[in-house]
């Protein structure tokens, strides 16, 4: 099983999110912020792959997947980016930061299970 972590500050998406991911047989923390996610990394725990939505107040999701990615040890972690926004540009500087995949709202399960399985298999880590 899985351990998938997800960070939107959107809580009625966090609670969609969890409850798909519970359908793939996932095990789901949800942090509403980046601030208690890095916190939570620094702390030495680690999620099997992140979600980070793009658009948080405070600390952005692309501020917190460059956060990640400049740690080498957590530079195998997969992370998916999530938004409402589909500028290529957006999409283009998420991937260029490190990003394993992208996923718009909404988002279906099927896509969703997708992109994880394809950002898990990129860091060979298996898949859903």
């Amino acid at each position: 099983m899985k351990n998938i972590w997800i960070v939107d500050d959107d809580e009625e998406m966090t609670r969609a999110m969890q409850l798909m991911l519970k359908l793939l047989d996932c095990n789901v923390t949800a942090f509403m912020g980046a601030r208690p996610a890095a916190q939570t990394l620094l702390s030495g725990k680690r999620p099997d792959l992140m979600i980070l939505d793009i658009n948080m107040p405070e600390v952005s999701g692309l501020d917190m997947l460059e956060f990640v990615r400049r740690r080498a040890e957590w530079n195998d972690m997969p992370i998916l980016m999530l938004s409402t926004e589909a500028a290529d540009v957006t999409v283009d500087k998420a991937m260029e930061l490190g990003a394993d995949g992208y996923v718009s709202k909404p988002v279906t399960i099927e896509e969703l299970e997708k992109a994880i399985n394809t950002a898990l298999e990129k860091h060979q880590k298996g898949s859903l």
